[in-house]
Formats: structure tokens, C-alpha cells, sequence
């Protein structure tokens, strides 16, 4: 058996400058679609941080020198599409990135302009890259069309100018981008607090964009599979809490075969939650999982906690997927889905934040940031190394509309002076990212 080129090795790995020439880049020939003459294509198989693993092609003709790039996503289709409603102000706002993949829609409504799905391929671009390559995409078939149907042209024409005064900017304007796989995703500035000029949302997609992405809607085709089990008694629950579930999955790093550990843990004062727990044998990857074991509650929950001593760093926190946090002081907010779930500390919370804004985030702190965002970054972080050795006072704010969050009261059961915990009722919007009914329509329409 011959021994992997890769080794240890992921697959999909972080471009790194250091290890530049050890990134495995495949060659290929293939049909220059130019001039019909062979040319090169070249795969690199990557990692875009808080993104996802990427295939990224670039194609070279020697002949009439024809070049063409494009990304294409290598990860599965996220639970929920996301949408991002960006309204741009000035020229800076241009020079956004933004990941586009193939599943996603353009839409700018002051020109009633849309570029639809799958009319592009993937691409990692900025909002100007992606108005100008929709611009040469007017312009491509222009002579033609002055040929053949001048008046058409003149219409076009018009449009294209529209479309060039965007890109200065000279009115303010709205970027919208959809995509229902979940895989698209444009730049914050001024992460890790939040972009008040860009709204994002996370839905359920429609049946129609389901067979779009080629998925079946399993609540249809698994009816009968997703029906809760009944367990024989008692007896036989309180064993399935006590043990140590074993199942075989692939590593979400390096995708090779490897198992993890699941067990239902209760939590004092709280409920019970499913903890998940894998570690990868091949290339050393770990990662923890916290689920609910009672579902959606009927309200949503936010506990706020004001830190006035090193030992509420080691408060006991459970932060399900669709929490968000906060820091006031710090002007910091994640939203839902950030960081996933996790059981840990207040501490260990910052320290995970800490980590993923310094370490995994090119976005934000890499080679092509601008020196007065990097200078924002360290500023926010030695902050909030200060937080964690509370040096400086700070209130720790806990958001969750599932209400599947809790954190530690040290003087239970008596109320802890300085947290509040408010249950409050979900709007619309916030039923429709957990992916439930609004109860007063779904109460008309039993009715009905």
C-alpha cells in the first residue's frame, strides 16, 4: 500500500505564505473555449476562514492568451440560505469583499437590476469586481447588437451608464445578496461589532429552492423517520443518559473516517443537553457540539451579566447555535450562529472569540487589511484582554430566541445581584431564522 502524498495532512488547508510551496496545485489540460486550441487549467483545493473549503480554478490559454478564474465550493449546503441587504454610501464601501457562490442572486432594486442564480460561477471578488464583471457582461455583445437591433443597443447602452455611475457612487444605493445554500457572505468592516448599513438573515429555504440545489425536502420523504422514539421505561431511559453513544462520521477538516462521542448531560437549574464530541486520529482535529434536549421553548430568553470579579470568569455558560452576544462596552455583538454551540466558561467564551478574530479571520486581520483596521482590531483586542482579566468592567449579554442558553447563578437559588434574566416573546423575523410558525397565524389557520 502506497503511502499518502498528503500525510497528516488536510486536504482542504489554509493558504499559508510560510508553507506556499508545499500547497498541492493539480494541472490539467483542457479546451481553451477561445480559440479551441489546448490550455491549462490549474486546481488548488483551500480553506476560506468563517467560509468554507474551496475548490479555486484558474484557466490559462498560451495561444490567444485567454485566462478565466472561478471558485467553486467544495463543502456541504448550509441548514439555512442567508440574505444580505447591504446599502452602500460611499466608495469605500466598494472595496468590499464579497464570496459569491453559484447558488446566489444579485439584486440592486434602484436599477431593477437582478443577476439570477446560476448565471455566474463562484466567485471571491469585491461588490465594484462584481459590478464591473456584470457591466463587461452587457457590454460583450454590444457591437452586435447595434447591428442588429440598434434600438435595443441604445436601451442597453443607457443601462450600462446607470450601472458606471454606481461604481462612483454618486447616490447611495442597495446591495443585496441572496443565496439559499447559505454559502455566500460579504465583508464587515468593523467586525466584531456590527454593520449598521448591512442587514443579514438567515430562512428556511422553499421546496422550489431545495430541488434547485438538487435536496429533498426530508420532512416529506422522512415523515415517518423523524417521528420521536419511545423508549421501553424508565429503566431503559435512565441507561441512554448514563451511556456513551458511539457513531462513525468524517472530520469536518480533513474529511477523513473518524467517530464521535455523544452523551446527554443534565445541567443543575437548567434542563438537559446532548454534548457531541469528536477527534480526528489523522490530522489532530477536535470540535464539541451542545444540543438541547427539549427543543424550541416557548420564549426567547436574554441574561445579562455584569462582571465584577475574576471568579465570574469560571461561571458555567451554555451558548446554543442561535444565541448571540454582547458586550456593551466594547460596542461587540456576534450573531446568531457564531461560533456554533458551546458548553464552557465566561472565560472560555471571550477566549474562543479572542481566537477566531486573531487567528481565523483574514478578513480582519490579514496582509490585506489596511493599517487603520488593524490598528481597530488590536485596539478592540488588548480590550478585551482586559475584560478577561478584569481589569475593565464590561456586561456580558446572552440573546437567545430558542431560550436553549443558560449561565451559571453562584448564588442559586437565591437571585444573583448582578444578572437578569428576561423571557420575551419572538417577532416574526425571529421565527422565521429558527425556522418555526408564527403561534397566532397558526392558530387562524387551524381555525379556518
Amino acid at each position: 500500500m502506497t503511502e499518502q502524498p498528503y500525510g497528516n495532512k488536510p486536504l482542504f488547508r489554509n493558504l499559508d505564505a510560510d508553507e506556499v510551496g508545499d500547497q498541492e496545485v493539480s494541472e490539467i489540460e483542457s479546451l481553451c473555449m477561445n480559440c479551441e486550441q489546448q490550455g491549462t487549467t490549474k486546481l488548488l483545493l483551500t480553506k476560506i476562514p468563517l467560509y468554507k473549503d474551496v475548490v479555486i480554478m484558474s484557466f490559462e490559454c498560451p495561444h490567444c492568451h485567454y485566462s478565466n478564474n472561478e471558485l467553486q465550493p467544495a463543502g456541504k449546503i448550509q441548514n439555512k440560505g442567508c440574505n444580505y441587504v447591504f446599502r452602500i454610501t460611499n466608495i469605500k464601501d466598494m472595496n468590499r469583499m464579497v464570496i459569491k457562490s453559484d447558488s446566489a442572486c444579485v439584486t440592486i432594486p434602484e436599477l431593477d437590476f437582478e443577476i439570477p442564480s446560476t448565471s455566474q460561477k463562484g466567485t471571491v471578488t469585491t461588490v465594484e469586481g462584481t459590478l464591473h464583471r456584470a457591466i463587461a457582461g452587457l457590454e460583450q455583445e454590444q457591437p452586435i447588437r447595434k447591428a442588429l437591433d440598434p434600438e435595443t443597443a441604445e436601451k442597453i447602452e443607457i443601462f450600462i451608464d446607470k450601472m458606471k455611475k454606481l461604481k462612483n457612487v454618486e447616490n447611495p444605493f442597495t446591495f443585496i445578496l441572496d443565496d439559499p445554500s447559505g454559502n455566500s457572505y460579504i465583508e464587515n468592516l468593523f467586525a466584531p461589532t456590527k454593520d449598521v448599513a448591512m442587514t443579514i438573515t438567515h430562512y428556511e429555504r422553499s421546496d422550489e429552492q431545495n430541488q434547485m440545489l438538487g435536496l429533498f425536502n426530508e420532512t416529506n420523504e422522512n415523515e415517518e423517520e423523524s417521528r420521536p422514539m419511545t423508549l421501553g421505561g424508565d429503566e431503559e431511559d435512565d441507561n441512554v443518559k448514563e451511556e456513551v453513544m458511539i457513531f462513525q462520521t468524517n472530520c469536518t477538516e480533513c474529511n477523513s473516517p473518524t467517530k464521535t462521542n455523544m452523551k446527554v448531560v443534565p445541567i443543575p437549574n437548567f434542563k438537559e443537553v446532548v454534548i457531541m464530541a469528536t477527534v480526528c486520529d489523522k490530522c489532530g482535529y477536535k470540535t464539541s457540539e451542545v444540543k438541547s434536549g427539549s427543543g424550541i421553548e416557548e420564549k426567547g430568553k436574554k441574561i445579562s451579566l455584569k462582571i465584577t470579579d475574576i471568579s465570574d470568569m469560571s461561571r458555567d455558560l451554555l451558548k446554543s447555535d442561535t444565541c448571540m452576544v454582547s458586550i456593551p462596552e466594547l460596542e461587540m455583538e456576534t450573531m446568531m450562529g457564531t461560533l456554533g454551540s458551546k458548553f464552557t466558561t465566561i472565560e472560555g467564551l471571550l477566549e474562543d472569540i479572542k481566537t477566531q478574530l486573531k487567528t481565523d479571520n483574514p478578513l480582519v486581520v490579514g496582509d490585506s487589511v489596511g493599517s487603520e483596521n488593524k490598528q481597530k482590531m488590536e485596539i478592540f483586542l488588548n480590550k478585551l484582554d482586559k475584560v478577561i482579566g478584569c481589569e475593565l468592567p464590561a456586561t456580558i449579554i446572552l440573546d437567545d430566541p430558542a431560550g436553549n442558553s443558560y449561565l451559571q447563578n453562584i448564588y442559586a437559588p437565591e437571585d444573583d445581584p448582578n444578572m437578569t434574566v428576561e423571557e420575551y416573546e419572538r417577532n416574526d423575523e425571529q421565527n422565521d431564522e429558527l425556522g418555526i410558525k408564527d403561534m397566532k397565524t397558526e392558530n387562524y389557520e387551524n381555525k379556518e
